[in-house]
C-alpha cells in the first residue's frame, strides 16, 4: 500500500464581494502528482459564524431546522464528497460535518487528503486540495432518519446533475445506508461501486458520525485512504 504523501499549499488570494468570496489559487503541489492548474471559484457564505468564535445555542440549533448550507464545489475536482444532510449544528454554523464528535475532518487528514486537519470553518480550503462537499439533501435536521425516501431519491438525481456539471473524478457518498436508499442499491457495500454517476466514478464511505460505532477513527481513515490510493493509482 502506497503511503500518503503530504502536500504543500501555495498562498492564495481572496476578494470579497458582498456575500460571496471569489477565490483564485493553484491546487497543492506534491510528490504524488495530484496537481492541477489555477482555478477560479465562487463559494457562497451564509452569515459570519466561525466555529472558533461561537458554539450555537439551543435556540440557534432549533432555528437551524430545515436550513440549507453552502456547497463547496468547483469544476474538475478529484473528489466530491456527498454527505447525507446537514445536522442542526451544521445548519446553525453553515459548515459541513461541524457537529463535535463527527470524524470526517480527522479521517480526511489521516488518509492523506489534507496536509493538516482542517476545521469545519476552513471548509473552503478543501478546493485547493481538489476536494468538495455537498449533500444528498440540503436540509438540516436533528437526525438523518427524518428524511423521506423521496427526498433521498431526489437527492440522487440532483447529485447526478452536479456530476454532469462539475465533472469530478469521483463522487464519494458518505453513508452507506443513505446510499442504499437514494440509489436503490439494497446490497451496496462500502467501497467503489460498479456503476458511474454521469462520467464520475462512484464510491461509498462509512458515515463518520460519532454515533456510528461500527467504525473507529482508524477504520474510517483506512476507508478514506483506499479512495485516495485509487486516485493515485489511476494517475
Amino acid at each position: 500500500m502506497r503511503s500518503a504523501q503530504p502536500v504543500q499549499l501555495i498562498p492564495w488570494t481572496v476578494n470579497t464581494r458582498s456575500s460571496a468570496i471569489v477565490t483564485s489559487f493553484p491546487r497543492p503541489s506534491g510528490p504524488d502528482g495530484m496537481t492541477s492548474p489555477w482555478l477560479e471559484v465562487q463559494v457562497l457564505r451564509r452569515g459570519p459564524a466561525r466555529l472558533g468564535e461561537m458554539r450555537p445555542t439551543r435556540d440557534q440549533l432549533l432555528a437551524a431546522r430545515d436550513q440549507a448550507i453552502p456547497e463547496v464545489v468547483a469544476p474538475g475536482l478529484d473528489v466530491l464528497f456527498c454527505g447525507i444532510n446537514p445536522s442542526l449544528y451544521s445548519g446553525a454554523t453553515g459548515h459541513h460535518f461541524a457537529r463535535p464528535g463527527n470524524r470526517f475532518w480527522p479521517a480526511l487528514h489521516r488518509a492523506g487528503f489534507t496536509s493538516r486537519q482542517l476545521r469545519p470553518d476552513e471548509q473552503h480550503l478543501l478546493l485547493a486540495y481538489g476536494l468538495g462537499i455537498t449533500n444528498l439533501v440540503n436540509r438540516a435536521t436533528a437526525r438523518a432518519d427524518e428524511l423521506s425516501t423521496a427526498e433521498l431519491r431526489a437527492g440522487r438525481d440532483r447529485l447526478a446533475g452536479m456530476a454532469r456539471r462539475y465533472r469530478p473524478r469521483v463522487v464519494a457518498v458518505v453513508g452507506v445506508t443513505a446510499y442504499r436508499t437514494a440509489f436503490d442499491r439494497r446490497a451496496a457495500r462500502v467501497g467503489p461501486q460498479p456503476e458511474r454517476l454521469a462520467d464520475s466514478g462512484l464510491w461509498v464511505l462509512p458515515n463518520p458520525s460519532g454515533l456510528n460505532a461500527n467504525y473507529q477513527l482508524a477504520d474510517l481513515a483506512a476507508e478514506f485512504r483506499a479512495l485516495r490510493e485509487s486516485l493515485l493509482d489511476a494517475h
